[in-house]
């Protein structure tokens, strides 16, 4: 086969293996995202898990232990999700008649300086659909506990996967060493313990990183005036797990627990700055010590996996890609014949020496 013929072989070869893994990851999200949820999460407690089996727990009790702990922090972030939309509900009448005359000031300039016209805005409004609304209550209530039931039993299977992670890791990991021929068991178990350190590590600087932003954002929103500042800076911290945009959701929350409800220029200042120091110190002081070059990715694969998470998996997917990229990193660079990928997802300095 010629040289160009084989190129185009097997690249439509590797186009069509890619096309039907992400569809086969987008049609599997009910199953493997909670199963990979709990596969990071155990790694998250994997040490607290060790020591405990080396003192004085068994493996089981030290697995319903770590399980359990895991549980009742999702439990206290979910509660304090909760709170803040219930007084998002209860705020809102006031955001509106807070926001109402800037809306309408926004409207004129629209139509003063732009070509959009009355009849442009009233037909948009028109067209304009809130969820839920305009469907009949009985098919609210179905869907609302249609959704309720769907993710609680997501939820509670993701810390099931957890326990059995956990307590039987040891048999799991017998098995993928039994995949491989006795002379590369080494090599297979230098790959199983780096992806592991490398995933707790980063997910312990991350925590260390949740719990700067929330004291410094406490701090900050509650000189700017910020309604339940602490709420909102606990839950916009913990949203910056989720790269990018987390922080941008957190900033959100902020806008609309100070400015508009009150409607204060000086508030929004006041959060502007905020949330600026905050990410400027985190993302250029705190993060290269902390987090550092432990998932040894190139920022532009960083963007890339975050994406392309957004669109298999959502929101889950986001959270998870960093991680789920480290452990594929790790397995690409001890794998002699993918070091070449290893190499194109890694920082370049990291492995030449420059």
């Amino acid at each position: 086969m010629a040289s160009g013929k084989k190129i185009l072989y097997y690249s439509t070869l590797s186009i069509l293996f890619l096309y039907f893994v992400f569809l086969g990851l987008t049609k599997g999200k009910p199953f493997l995202a909670p199963l990979t949820v709990a596969l990071i999460l155990s790694l998250l407690v994997l040490p607290l898990s060790i020591k405990m089996e080396r003192t004085f727990i068994n493996r089981p009790a030290a697995s319903i232990i770590n399980t359990l702990l895991l549980f009742l922090l999702s439990l206290g972030f979910l509660a304090l999700l909760s709170m803040q939309v219930k007084n998002l509900v209860d705020d809102w009448p006031r955001i509106m008649e807070t926001m109402n005359p800037k809306i309408d000031r926004f409207k004129g300039f629209l139509l003063e300086h732009t070509p959009i016209s009355q009849k442009d805005m009233e037909s948009s409004s028109e067209d304009s659909s809130i969820p839920f609304i305009g469907i009949p209550s009985g098919k609210k209530a179905a869907g609302f506990v249609s959704s309720v039931m769907s993710f609680m039993s997501t939820y509670l299977l993701t810390f099931i996967y957890v326990f059995f992670i956990l307590n039987y890791r040891k048999h799991f990991k017998k098995f993928l060493l039994r995949l491989f021929p006795d002379n590369r068991r080494d090599r297979i178990q230098k790959i199983i313990s780096n992806s592991a350190r490398v995933t707790h590590e980063y997910l312990i600087g991350k925590l260390i990183l949740i719990a700067f932003l929330a004291v410094f954002y406490s701090i900050g929103l509650g000189l700017s005036g910020v309604n339940n500042f602490i709420l909102v800076s606990v839950l916009a911290a913990v949203f910056s797990i989720i790269p990018y945009v987390g922080n941008v959701i957190g900033f959100g929350m902020a806008m609309v627990f100070g400015y508009l409800t009150s409607g204060n220029p000086g508030v929004l200042v006041g959060i502007s700055l905020t949330f600026f120091v905050g990410q400027f110190v985190e993302s250029y002081i705190m993060n290269p010590y902390i987090v550092g070059d432990k998932v040894d990715l190139h920022p532009f694969v960083v963007i890339l996996s975050v994406i392309i998470g957004n669109y298999v998996w959502g929101m889950i997917g986001m959270i998870v890609a960093i991680p789920v990229l480290a452990i594929i990193n790790v397995i690409l660079l001890n794998v002699e014949p993918l070091q070449a990928f290893g190499f194109l997802i890694s920082k370049e300095k990291n492995h030449d020496g420059k």
